[in-house]
């Protein structure tokens, strides 16, 4: 319930500041399976991740969401792109990584409901869309020039 009401005031916030963000995605993929997480304060399956942090760089901020939403420590990662959407009143420039090297050290943090492991070709219907999209583009081979909108 306090997560919901947080992110209400950062609707709201949204809707009147009109802020221009960064975060980050990690797509986490083994044996042709992606870990996805679910939000106390969502609806649907996300790719984990999240914001920046002041003096952060972007695969710093990748390996902390990973580390707090799923309990996996991340090896090597590599962009697979940064994308940009202009939803709920704000500008999102979102850098999506991929990692298949990861290892689970602990557990996820409050704000995760939820965390588990979909096969790529059979995603769940409630999946994020602007986050099947890339997933999709992926697997198609179709990213190519990694900057552009979801």
């Amino acid at each position: 319930m306090f997560y919901r009401f947080l992110y209400l005031g950062f609707k709201i916030y949204c809707f009147i500041f009109r802020p221009i963000r960064m975060g980050v995605r990690v797509a986490m993929i083994e044996n042709d399976q992606v870990w996805l997480i679910r939000h106390t304060y969502l609806n649907g399956w996300f790719l984990p991740g999240g914001g920046l942090n002041k003096w952060e760089a972007l695969d710093q901020a990748a390996r902390r969401e990973a580390r707090e939403e799923t309990g996996a420590e991340l090896g090597d990662v590599s962009l697979l792109g940064v994308f940009t959407s202009y939803r709920q009143w704000k500008t999102d420039h979102t850098a999506v990584f991929l990692c298949k090297d990861f290892k689970f050290v602990g557990g996820s943090d409050a704000e995760i409901a939820e965390l588990k492991l979909f096969p790529i070709m059979q995603l769940p219907e409630n999946i994020y869309d602007l986050h099947q999209n890339v997933l999709k583009k992926y697997l198609a081979g179709e990213i190519r020039s990694n900057v552009g909108e979801w």
